[in-house]
Formats: structure tokens, C-alpha cells, sequence
């Protein structure tokens, strides 16, 4: 009888010790609502020349290159962004698995390029292209010429076809900048 008191006893003091365990005491689960784009990948394909293919990697806001673009052609733009784990990058879907939460817009700056949203690029559900497939097409560049593009999170509205519908660098109110980058293009 003295061992079931003494095993009972022990059980009940085990109950208690763990029942009054702090839950701080956890370790969180590692959970990822928003992960942060670390690199972007440009890669623009001459229409012209299927073999001029030119790719511009910026990684936390610094190019590791320029575009070379020809007066008079048109390139094919593919922006790819990409999220950082250990050592590595990855594609992200985030952009695309939440079309209506993004929009691109682009601005050329000592540069005229005309941005069209390609008719294979993302559709969101007002009917806006989200513009991660463009075409670009090159009427002049200077030696200081750039391209400015910013991925908006949240945006109020959005307008694919500003400033036209025939040059689609789009224009956002609202929302938060996610990736604000620079490439050069002569």
C-alpha cells in the first residue's frame, strides 16, 4: 500500500510540475509570413537576335552590370525576384501567388525606352498586367541612362497604362515599396 501512495504521489507532483510549465519556454515555430527579396534578376533577350541575352543581378541594391541596349530594338524584359535562405537564393511564386497584393513600375531616366506589359505577363483580377514580362523597346540611351523599377505592396490603385497605353511604365497611390532598384543603360 506504501509503494502505490508513493508512486501516486510522484505522479501527482510530475502533473503539477508540468501543468505549471511557462509556455515561454517554447521554442516558436519558425514561421515565414513575408519573406524579404534579397535579389533581383533582370534578363532581357534581344527580339532581333535570340543569342544577344544580357542579365543584371542586383543584390541588396547594387547592380553586378549594366545593359548594353541597341538604338531601334526590343527586348524582351523577365524579372525574377528572389528570396535569401542560408547561403543560396531562390524564386519566389510570392509575387505571382499574390498577383493582386503587387504591381512593377518602371522609369527610365537619360534613356527612352518604351515599356510594354507582355501579353504573357500576370494578369491580376482588376485586369492590370503586373509587369513581370515587358518588352522594351530602345529609341535612344545616353551614357547615364537607367532604369529605375519598383515593386509596390499594397497599392490603393493601379494604372498599367500610364503614361499611355502605347508606353505602360505604370503608376501606383498607395502601398509600400518592397524592391526599389537601378540598372544602368547605355
Amino acid at each position: 500500500m506504501k509503494k502505490f501512495i508513493n508512486i501516486t504521489l510522484v505522479l501527482l507532483v510530475s502533473l503539477f510540475i508540468f501543468s505549471c510549465r511557462n509556455d515561454d519556454d517554447t521554442v516558436p515555430e519558425d514561421v515565414h509570413e513575408h519573406d524579404e527579396i534579397g535579389k533581383v534578376v533582370l534578363t532581357l533577350t534581344n527580339k532581333a537576335d535570340a543569342s544577344d541575352v544580357q542579365t543584371v543581378n542586383v543584390i541588396s541594391g547594387q547592380a553586378d552590370g549594366h545593359l548594353h541596349l541597341h538604338t531601334g530594338d526590343t527586348y524582351t524584359a523577365v524579372l525574377d525576384f528572389q528570396i535569401k535562405h542560408d547561403d543560396h537564393y531562390h524564386s519566389s511564386d510570392e509575387i505571382e501567388e499574390e498577383k493582386d497584393h503587387h504591381f512593377i513600375t518602371f522609369g527610365p531616366a537619360n534613356a527612352d525606352i518604351v515599356v510594354i506589359r507582355a501579353a504573357n505577363d500576370i494578369v491580376r483580377t482588376d485586369g492590370q498586367r503586373l509587369g513581370l514580362r515587358t518588352e522594351w523597346t530602345v529609341n535612344s540611351t545616353q551614357e547615364t541612362g537607367k532604369m529605375n523599377i519598383k515593386l509596390i505592396h499594397g497599392p490603393a490603385s493601379v494604372n498599367q497604362n500610364y503614361p499611355s497605353a502605347t508606353n505602360q511604365l505604370g503608376q501606383t497611390t498607395g502601398g509600400e515599396t518592397d524592391v526599389d532598384i537601378t540598372v544602368d543603360v547605355h
